[in-house]
């Protein structure tokens, strides 16, 4: 029972500042076979989104193999849709049930990408949580 444990785990990767126009990414490690289950990201100042140029937060398994392109989840920053500073900001996960499955030891990749020519990122910490599958046990 003790190989079973914790039934759920936080994994955090800080993503780097990045200015308009330029895309940063970091990288987390599924600590076992289960489920995604939330998805946050915090910046370190306020992100005020905007319409045409913009930027996209997003959670893609790249898989073992880092081929992967799995969208896991997704938060477009347009017009309204801003981050508050230093606040958990929740991600929202795929609506496909399947893309949120993660074997143990998937590598998912974290990224601040911009659209357009973007708005500037400040930099934060992308919170991911996993669920462990314990079918097997």
């Amino acid at each position: 029972m003790g190989d079973q444990q914790p039934l759920s785990r936080v994994v955090t990767a800080q993503v780097p500042a990045s200015a308009v126009g330029v895309d940063a990414t970091a990288v987390v490690v599924a600590p076992f076979a289960g489920t995604v289950t939330a998805v946050s990201y915090i910046p370190t100042a306020a992100i005020t989104g905007a319409d045409t140029n913009s930027r996209t937060m997003a959670v893609t398994n790249k898989g073992q193999a880092g081929s992967g392109s799995t969208a896991v989840a997704s938060k477009a920053l347009t017009n309204t849709v801003n981050m508050v500073a230093f606040d958990e900001n929740a991600v929202t996960l795929s609506g496909t049930a399947a893309n949120l499955v993660v074997a143990d030891g998937d590598v998912l990749s974290c990224t601040s990408t911009h659209i357009g020519t973007g708005i500037a990122d400040p930099g934060g910490t992308f919170r991911v949580t996993f669920k462990r599958d314990n079918s097997a046990a």
